[in-house]
């Protein structure tokens, strides 16, 4: 992985207590991890970005023990995604390269996963944002865990960087409400119900 040489790793937790609602009697908790790497790919059209996920699963794994650790540990984690913001001198399919690797090395560490893991991918400059979607690990279908978590570093990623971020969630929206598939009726067959 050298030619991601990360610059730092940044690691955040939420807690929802409440929405102006009653207190939840469990907290949701929401976190993120991202790693700002620098691009190979800057400043150059590369044909074949294929080989770079392959060389991006071991800091998939690495982002995904820090967030799991974060969170208290895998048991009740039940919402993830992902996300990339790609440096000015780069290109969006320098951030799709995380889909293969960010993706598979959450369900590495977080087992049987069977729905698609949302992503957001673009370009910007330091202090961008992104909101990085989250869904249900096992169903597409439960409403409560549709979700973001918003990132932002201020000093990246930098011109010829790269942030890959991946997020997860315990718990879903405080008051949700809006019906839909709840947990207790998740299948996980398909990755939809």
């Amino acid at each position: 992985m050298s030619d991601f040489t990360i610059r730092k790793i940044v690691l955040q937790v939420e807690e929802i207590i409440h929405e102006g609602g009653p207190a939840a009697t469990q907290p949701a908790l929401k976190g993120a991890v991202y790693a700002i790497c620098a691009n190979p790919f800057a400043g150059r059209y590369e044909p074949d970005l294929q080989p770079a996920m392959e060389a991006l699963k071991p800091l998939a794994l690495d982002l995904t023990d820090r967030l799991v650790a974060a969170l208290g540990g895998r048991t009740g984690i039940d919402a993830y995604g992902k996300g990339a913001i790609v440096g000015e001198n780069g290109e969006h399919e320098h951030g799709a390269i995380w889909h293969v690797s960010g993706g598979y090395g959450m369900r590495d560490r977080l087992g049987e996963c069977r729905a698609i893991v949302p992503s957001a991918m673009k370009v910007g400059g330091m202090g961008t944002t992104l909101d990085v979607p989250l869904g249900h690990l096992n169903a597409a279908y439960v409403r409560s865990r549709f979700d973001v978590i918003t990132i932002a570093c201020e000093d990246g990623p930098r011109a010829n960087e790269v942030l890959f971020a991946l997020a997860m969630a315990r718990g879903g929206r405080v008051h949700s409400r809006m019906g839909g598939l709840e947990v207790d009726q998740v299948k996980g067959e398909d990755g939809l119900r």
